[in-house]
């Protein structure tokens, strides 16, 4: 069934599949605790609920017995706009809004695990619930925590989207990834122009340029972050960009939804500024630029046009 299960998730597109088994994620919620505690999760207020389910996942589905964490590649390997008179896209907006694109996929898996046991009952998520999604693709062998708090696979780098799907099935569980192949490099903290990585791999979002152009419900974005935020008016990959494990040998991903809308992997300046909330609406109907919403977008290239003066 676990071999099965893999070939279906991998005919689906996924490129990583692993197991964990249920577990209460201890460790993990007090880590986590301290994090909220430090107020690192800036005005993301949300972040501070639904505690019980990220400790327990059979807040959830209570039949839980295994948890299988799937990795699905974004990298396209085309190379960010460069043109100064064009704001930069994060590297996982540039196509269809992956919660989409992931979801209809996790429902064909999710029907594929009744087909092979009649009794079986799941649910699927896509950074679309409380979980500790990275925590659980460690324990389920996919991958380590970088510096920069993203997991990196060694196929994959770290341009991948973290699925899970909570079954009641007792499916054998694989073996932690115990190793961290980052060892001492420190490109990703050295070239954060925020200084956002803390140590411990972890992210401060109050000095975060994509906590700023994206999810910040801010008027204004802080002129220490304007400064410098390099062009990027939705999210930031500079430290992914600067990665050694983001090189030209990790293979394109294979979904088309993912490779840039119309062929744009930037956001036109002048467009956006005389665009109107309906055209906004439109143009970003089914793209995660949407979640700014055009006030937000147009704060960003603000902030970025006023800190060239």
């Amino acid at each position: 069934m676990k071999q099965q299960i893999i070939n279906k998730a991998k005919e689906l597109g996924f490129t990583e599949c692993g197991f964990a088994s249920y577990q209460l994620m201890e460790n993990e919620l007090v880590n986590y605790k301290s994090w909220l505690a430090n107020g690192f999760n800036a005005d993301m207020d949300w972040m501070e609920r639904n505690l019980e389910a990220r400790l327990d996942i059979r807040k959830l589905l209570p039949s839980a017995k295994t948890i299988i964490v799937l990795a699905h590649s974004y990298n396209t390997q085309i190379n960010p706009i460069a043109d100064e008179t064009k704001a930069k896209i994060a590297r996982y907006a540039w196509g269809k809004d992956y919660h989409n694109v992931l979801k209809k996929k996790l429902k064909i898996l999710e029907k594929f695990l009744k087909e092979l046991d009649s009794n079986s009952d799941s649910r699927s998520f896509t950074d679309s619930a409380p979980i500790f999604e990275r925590d659980w693709a460690i324990k389920a062998g996919l991958g380590w925590r970088a510096k920069n708090s993203l997991v990196i696979n060694r196929k994959l780098g770290s341009y991948f989207f973290i699925a899970t799907i909570i079954s009641n099935l007792e499916i054998e569980a694989d073996s932690p990834f115990g190793k961290d192949y980052c060892g001492t490099c420190t490109k990703c903290i050295d070239a954060c122009p925020t200084g956002a990585i803390e140590k411990n791999s972890i992210v401060d979002a109050n000095k975060c340029i994509s906590f700023w152009t994206i999810e910040s419900k801010s008027d204004s974005i802080p002129n220490e972050i304007a400064k410098n935020m390099n062009n990027w008016a939705f999210g930031c990959d500079i430290c992914q960009e600067v990665c050694p494990w983001n090189n030209s040998r990790v293979q394109p991903t294979l979904e088309n939804l993912f490779y840039p809308r119309s062929g744009e992997n930037y956001i036109d300046i002048e467009a956006i500024n005389s665009m109107t909330k309906e055209e906004f609406d439109k143009r970003y109907e089914v793209s995660p630029v949407k979640r700014t919403k055009l006030v937000g977008l147009k704060r960003n290239l603000k902030a970025i046009t006023e800190s060239k003066k």
